[in-house]
């Protein structure tokens, strides 16, 4: 995949333009110089010190931008890449650095597998470059990659419904397990509830009930008592007492 650096663009300023503006300008295009340099060297850190001191004024703005790009891809910064790219396409660049920045932007999409944008980005680059084949190869590989991509969100999404539908087969099975060992524990509950009720209804008339032998028991000695205070109650006839009459 591409990852050019674009070389400083000289611009040649007008004789009316302010002294500061024109040291500012050349520091800016000693900065990138330098940090192209450091590029060649893969000091990528260096470089991307001496691109960014170039950012401290909008000249050559889309230079170090994009090269600021480049350094962070290779660094595998590839969010900061992004924006650092992005922000360079705002610079309103040649049709020929607009491609590169496009082309250059989806491989940093493609390599944050964010093919859908990837995609786009290398469609982008293809309009403005139609016969860049290194952008149309990337391109056809990032939309084989979002099939492959896609393909297994689709099974990941049925294997989660399948998952899903087995979880709640299993919380089904397990509520009715639950509900059946509940009906059990109640019917064993009523059971032993009713077990105790009739024991106690068979408990209730034995207490009461006496048997024959004891009845005749009882009788008799009721009798006997009777007898006795038939007899502590006779009462004897007093004894006749002659009086005599008084004339």
């Amino acid at each position: 995949m591409k990852n050019q650096i674009v070389k400083p663009v000289f611009i040649i300023w007008l004789m009316n333009l302010f002294f500061l503006s024109s040291i500012f300008s050349q520091s800016s295009k000693k900065l990138i110089h330098d940090g192209n340099e450091k590029y060649q060297e893969k000091k990528y850190n260096e470089a991307e010190v001496n691109y960014k001191k170039s950012l401290s004024t909008k000249d050559n703005a889309f230079i170090g931008n994009y090269n600021l790009g480049n350094t962070y891809y290779q660094q595998g910064k590839f969010d900061e890449a992004k924006q650092q790219y992005e922000t360079a396409s705002g610079y309103k660049p040649n049709q020929e650095q607009l491609a590169k920045t496009y082309h250059n932007l989806g491989n940093t999409l493609v390599k944050s597998k964010k093919y859908d944008e990837g995609v786009e980005a290398y469609k982008q680059a293809l309009k403005l470059n139609p016969k860049d084949n290194d952008t149309r190869y990337n391109l056809a590989y990032a939309q084989a990659m979002l099939q492959q991509q896609q393909k297994q969100q689709q099974n990941n999404d049925k294997n989660q419904d399948k998952n899903d539908k087995n979880q709640d087969k299993d919380k089904q099975q397990q509520n009715k397990d639950k509900q059946e060992q509940q009906k059990q524990e109640q019917q064993k509950q009523q059971q032993d509830q009713a077990k105790q009720d009739q024991a106690k209804k068979e408990e209730a008339p034995r207490k009461d009930k006496i048997s024959k032998e004891d009845a005749e028991k009882i009788l008799q000695a009721l009798n006997n008592d009777e007898k006795k205070t038939q007899k502590k109650l006779t009462v004897k006839q007093p004894a006749k007492v002659q009086i005599d009459k008084e004339w």
